[in-house]
């Protein structure tokens, strides 16, 4: 674990150098509230020397100027260019965590990277792929704070040699309702402070388990395909999911498909082959527990 003194004085000038599973980001800003957060989220991981190979290098900076007093804004630099539109100010540390989302997705073309939670026990991975508000952040972190291992709420990053599936440990990204349901569900869980009125809602980004942190050099099978949602009043059960249906929305769910096509075809292919493949609606967290404990126990 890094000190939180040798954090702080690191990220304020030549950059935090942080390995996150397969990927390796230079961390910099001055601004407090995203130190503060990035040091409670990554003070566990393993930090890099600063002659070893960054593969990406991102700061927030507050624009100069009057928007740096007037309604302050942050910006998000990669390489220092900035892709985005600025935040308000509050909204400095989920946009770094957007940041690194969109760094990956855009430019980690040597693994297919896929829209997904993982979760696994043991070797057996589980994909959660699913669109914006089916509960699948919601479900991933009831899973990782009842015994599963974390290995990202937003990206699967799939091996392009042997389909295996990589952790990139990084806070889970809760949204509105989700936020309480968490919260009261699992009250030793660590929440951010709420961050209003983002394009998403409100977001409260969880911490990862120390456990899912020293895995986070360590791949796993993929298992199974879960396709989840969310629905009122619904006793949560698997339906199997067609095998070529799978495959075709795993490939709608993908960021560089379109990239590494004939490569992704075949590793997609595979992993729809050999996975169980199914969509799962529910509304209980405590049975979807068990449904998914039991899960990894089919083979």
């Amino acid at each position: 674990m890094i000190s939180k003194e040798v954090f702080n004085k690191r990220i304020k000038t030549d950059g935090v150098n942080i390995e996150l599973g397969p990927f390796s980001f230079n961390i910099k800003t001055t601004i407090p509230n995203a130190i503060e957060e990035a040091y409670i989220n990554y003070k566990d991981h393993e930090f890099l020397d600063a002659n070893k190979f960054i593969d990406f290098h991102i700061s927030l900076e507050r624009p100069k100027g009057i928007r740096r007093w007037i309604k302050p804004n942050v910006e998000f630099y990669f390489d220092g260019h900035s892709p985005f539109k600025p935040l308000p100010l509050p909204q400095a540390y989920p946009m770094l965590e957007w940041g690194m989302n969109w760094c990956i997705a855009n430019y980690g073309h040597y693994f297919l990277i896929i829209h997904a939670a993982v979760v696994a026990k043991g070797n057996k991975a589980i994909l959660l792929p699913a669109p914006q508000g089916s509960g699948k952040s919601t479900l991933c972190a009831a899973l990782v704070n009842s015994g599963w291992r974390l290995f990202s709420d937003e990206l699967a990053i799939i091996s392009l040699k042997d389909a295996s599936v990589f952790p990139c440990v990084r806070p889970v990204s809760l949204k509105n309702e989700s936020i309480n349901i968490i919260k009261s569900r699992f009250p030793d869980a660590r929440l951010m402070p709420s961050v209003h009125d983002t394009t998403k809602g409100t977001v409260s980004l969880m911490m990862p388990g120390l456990e899912s942190v020293k895995q986070g050099n360590c791949p796993a099978k993929i298992s199974a395909i879960v396709f989840p949602k969310y629905q009122l009043e619904v006793n949560g059960k698997f339906e199997v999911k067609d095998k070529s249906q799978t495959f075709i929305e795993l490939i709608q769910n993908s960021f560089n498909y379109h990239v590494i096509s004939n490569q992704s075809f075949n590793i997609a292919g595979d992993i729809v082959e050999s996975a169980y493949c199914y969509e799962y609606i529910y509304s209980d967290l405590t049975k979807a527990i068990l449904d998914f404990d039991s899960l990894v126990d089919l083979d």
